[in-house]
């Protein structure tokens, strides 16, 4: 089975014909929804063939309805599609077949399923030693490993809900934020596993883990902790160590984020604002003593705020070198002028045939984006022309 990298016809970026690093490397995927599917997306991104093996019917997470409506299409371009019935014996042979050919196999399915059906790195290994064998898990091994694990699950678990929500709400993250970076740490372990393999020849199994996950994200707390001793607040019931970094309702109810984290920010705000006599107020001199006062401030600057339009007062902050951020939702980001400016924007074919905009890895590699190759597949679209290779090279 060779390497597809480069050959497709995805409506997008094609590196601009330059090879891209992981062309040549072959990864058979056993996923679902996000967290798997997101690691195999990188490695396509960056390269890799990528053949997502499928049920009879599809991906069930092609057809989810509202917040799930866009998984597939997000975390499975550049893929190719091969449809098995991993219940029957031929599809469960076909399957090792395809594991045999490959580099490397990701797999996200619950503790236990892929040891029933024989796919598991123990009994892969034996017959693969070079294989590179990723399990994408709600847990690393101990006590919780059985548990079910999803984001929300674990985003309570493991510290971000309680510091993401005000006292006494969690409130989950906004987006899927431990699924897709578990599968960016699966995509390292990934390359590491690689690097490793043209010393030793050997691959090995690399595990991935939700819960692990969001505790790392939640690290600098962790630590805060343990230099402190005091347990931190949750983010809107916190300290700010800078007196001005709130968002602020401007006239006509919108909204800017504005930060003054230094002596000289604050006093260029004051003045922008046309509050010198906040500038000039000695009690308000240094940071800590804002700080100190920070309600009666905010409350001041607050008034000033609510008399500015957005759009004058972006600019001023613009030219002034002042942090700020307009409050974006996603839907606005599809015409944001720097997303569309630096390339994160790509057209991609859909398995419809129509065509969909997807933001690209956040990265560039020799000043280009990894764009689409591949139009997005129909459920099983490949499964010919894979299997048809798999025969002819064994």
């Amino acid at each position: 089975m060779s390497a597809a990298a480069g050959t497709g016809t995805g409506t997008g970026a094609s590196n601009g014909g330059a090879r891209l690093p992981l062309e040549g490397l072959r990864v058979v995927e056993f996923t679902h929804m996000v967290m798997g599917p997101a690691c195999g997306m990188i490695l396509a991104d960056l390269g890799a063939e990528v053949v997502k093996v499928e049920p009879p019917g599809g991906d069930r997470t092609r057809n989810l309805p509202g917040l799930g409506q866009g998984f597939f299409r997000t975390f499975n371009r550049n893929k190719k599609s091969v449809v098995l019935d991993l219940q029957s014996a031929e599809g469960l042979a076909t399957a090792r077949e395809l594991v045999h050919a490959s580099d490397v196999m990701l797999e996200n399915f619950r503790p236990g399923m892929m040891a029933k059906l024989g796919l598991d790195y123990a009994t892969l290994s034996r017959d693969c030693p070079r294989l590179i064998y990723v399990s994408h898990k709600g847990f690393l091994p101990g006590p919780y490993e059985a548990r079910t694990a999803l984001d929300e699950v674990v985003q309570m678990m493991g510290g971000l809900a309680y510091m993401t929500g005000p006292e006494g709400r969690p409130l989950r993250a906004g987006t899927s934020v431990n699924d897709i970076m578990g599968g960016m740490f699966g995509a390292i372990g990934v390359l590491a596993a690689l690097r490793e393999r043209d010393r030793t020849g050997r691959g090995q199994e690399i595990q991935s883990a939700l819960f692990e996950n969001c505790a790392f994200l939640c690290a600098q707390h962790v630590q805060q902790f343990l230099m402190s001793g005091e347990a931190p607040p949750p983010m809107p019931s916190r300290i700010s160590a800078w007196s001005v970094y709130d968002v602020f309702t401007l006239a006509g109810g919108e909204q800017l984020f504005v930060a003054a984290t230094s002596d000289r920010q604050f006093r260029t705000l004051c003045e922008l604002l046309g509050r010198q006599d906040l500038a000039d107020d000695p009690a308000y001199a240094t940071n800590a003593a804002r700080v100190a006062l920070r309600p009666q401030l905010l409350a001041a600057l607050g008034a000033t705020f609510a008399t500015r339009d957005k759009a004058g007062l972006a600019a001023r902050l613009e030219s002034a070198g002042l942090p700020y951020a307009p409050i974006t939702r996603p839907d606005q980001l599809v015409d944001d002028p720097h997303l569309r400016a630096s390339g994160a924007l790509a057209p991609m074919t859909t398995e419809d045939g129509g065509v969909t905009q997807v933001l690209l890895l956040p990265l560039t590699m020799g000043g280009r984006r990894p764009g689409v190759r591949l139009p997005l597949p129909k459920a099983g679209e490949h499964t010919a022309e894979i299997l048809a290779r798999l025969r002819k090279e064994s």
